[in-house]
């Protein structure tokens, strides 16, 4: 007989525990105890299932599903491309900020479209329903309309998170980098725009990650092609995200998805490839203008002129050669209104590592404009334009990693530019003293923690990790009052007075960080 935990309080207000029952209320509590048993039972079996305390179970030491860790080499291969980034990002006047790793769910709600679903929920932890940033944009445009800020040159790097499928050889991860470069304000059109296709050329070259190409497309050429095709308006946004797969699989497949998944008449489909099979530079553009259909469409001429003055800006900074007009760049997100590109790489798509597995990447760089994201944010819906992209740090650290493996080249973890070291016994106060003063110069220094290392593990310690140059001291140095300097490249030595010494260090840095 079944007992509800109502029928269980009510028997013990009864008296069910403490005083003589019917039968059948006997039978109740009977009833009653079999069943916490059994639920106890039950608790108990799912606590040693998944590992409780006192179980004999083995425990897996691993990252989480599409994240990683980063050793010391991996590190510095970051942090150089990282310098890389923000030295661009700062050249071209950017401020920095940041904002919480989490967000309120409804902030993020509705802005992404079909890669929503990609969104990590937070359960409710003190009274809001909270959401992990999918990427850096939706909270900066919150950050515009929260600060009342109409205008400001920014960049944000930190980490974003997507529910997604890892592809951990192909830099797809679902906690990752995000770097991100931003222009809020009302400007003439497309100059800021074609300031940012400068920056992702410019860091893309900086980096030398090889032959590239930035894919730049309008949302408006895209919407007109739709109208002009015969897409019904209310699914314009869902073909986009169709079309935005064309980088990754083939028009068949994108058409078969259009028709059978998303109901789009197939003339209609056939009509929309004719267009997203095109791809060129000003020519296109000129191209288009005379086309017999798509002109008919205001949005559609709207951005195509749109996009002859962005090439013409790309062609002053120096960079159309690198740029192509392709109309089968679609980027799914919801936000976009304006000007979109994504920068890929030509040639190397597929790279060796260590391991003999191959590194694939897609695109290392994306974004665009979106002139209404902050109005949706803002109490009165004021609207202010932004545009802006996104470099791709874990796709373009997966390149420089194997490139780094494949020509086993010699990676510095640590930045130290001298190597305090004795030869003789009882030198470690002497060491001690000579590192606090490279220490309060600003100079950067270690030294080995044994009382008396000896020379040869000194050098090698020196040698494996990269340092420089090591400062020896002994008996003969102190007595002299000088330091023995030894370049560890060339292998020559000289006697530096222990006065000059902090000023001869700096300038040899400067020398082999210039050679």
């Amino acid at each position: 007989m079944a007992l509800t935990w109502t029928k269980l309080v009510f028997l013990r207000r009864l008296g069910c525990r403490w005083s003589p029952l019917s039968v059948a209320a006997q039978h109740l509590c009977n009833d009653a105890n079999i069943q916490i048993a059994e639920e106890v039972a039950k608790l108990l079996e799912l606590k040693a299932q998944i590992g409780d305390v006192g179980t004999n179970q083995k425990f897996i030491l691993k990252t989480p599903k599409g994240t990683r860790d980063y050793n010391p080499k991996q590190m510095a291969i970051r942090e150089g491309v990282f310098k890389t980034i923000v030295d661009s990002f700062k050249r071209h006047g950017a401020e920095t900020l940041d904002t919480p790793v989490f967000e309120l769910k409804e902030t993020l709600t509705g802005k992404y479209g079909e890669d929503s679903k990609l969104i990590y929920d937070l359960k409710d932890q003190g009274g809001e329903l909270l959401s992990l940033r999918y990427d850096l944009t939706v909270p900066f445009a919150r950050y515009l309309a929260m600060n009342k800020i109409n205008r400001i040159k920014r960049y944000h790097i930190a980490k974003v998170y997507r529910r997604d499928n890892p592809a951990m050889t192909r830099g797809r991860y679902r906690e990752f980098y995000q770097c991100d470069f931003d222009i809020a304000g009302q400007y003439d059109p497309m100059i800021p725009d074609a300031e940012c296709v400068k920056i992702v050329h410019e860091i893309l070259t900086n980096l030398g990650l090889g032959d590239f190409v930035i894919k730049v497309n309008h949302r408006e050429i895209l919407d007109g092609m739709f109208e002009v095709c015969g897409v019904p308006a209310d699914k314009f946004r869902t073909i986009c995200s169709s079309v935005d797969k064309l980088d990754k699989t083939f028009w068949e497949d994108v058409r078969e998805e259009m028709i059978e998944e998303k109901g789009l008449d197939p003339a209609t489909a056939d009509n929309i490839g004719q267009y997203v099979k095109m791809n060129g530079g000003l020519e296109l553009v000129e191209q288009l203008l005379q086309d017999p259909l798509l002109p008919t469409s205001k949005a559609a001429k709207q951005g195509l002129e749109g996009m002859r003055t962005l090439l013409k800006y790309c062609q002053i900074f120096g960079v159309l050669d690198k740029v192509s007009f392709d109309l089968s760049l679609a980027r799914g997100l919801d936000y976009y209104t304006g000007v979109i590109y994504e920068a890929v790489l030509k040639g190397s798509e597929m790279l060796p590592t260590k391991t003999g597995e191959q590194v694939g990447v897609g695109s290392v760089a994306g974004g665009g404009r979106y002139d209404g994201l902050v109005g949706m944010f803002d109490p009165k819906g004021k609207q202010v334009p932004c545009v802006g992209v996104s470099i791709g740090i874990e796709r373009v650290f997966s390149i420089m990693e194997a490139k780094a493996q494949a020509k086993a080249e010699k990676i510095r973890t640590t930045e130290t530019d001298v190597l305090v070291a004795s030869g003789q016994r009882d030198m470690l106060e002497e060491r001690l003293k000579l590192c606090t003063e490279l220490w309060d110069a600003g100079i950067k220094a270690e030294m080995i923690y044994k009382k008396n290392p000896k020379m040869l593990n000194q050098f090698q310690l020196a040698e494996t990790t990269g340092i420089p140059l090591i400062a020896v001291i002994g008996e003969a140095e102190l007595k002299n009052g000088t330091v023995t300097l030894r370049n560890m490249e060339t292998r020559a030595e000289e006697q530096i007075p222990r006065a000059d010494l902090i000023s001869v260090i700096k300038e040899r840095c400067r020398q082999i960080s210039s050679s």
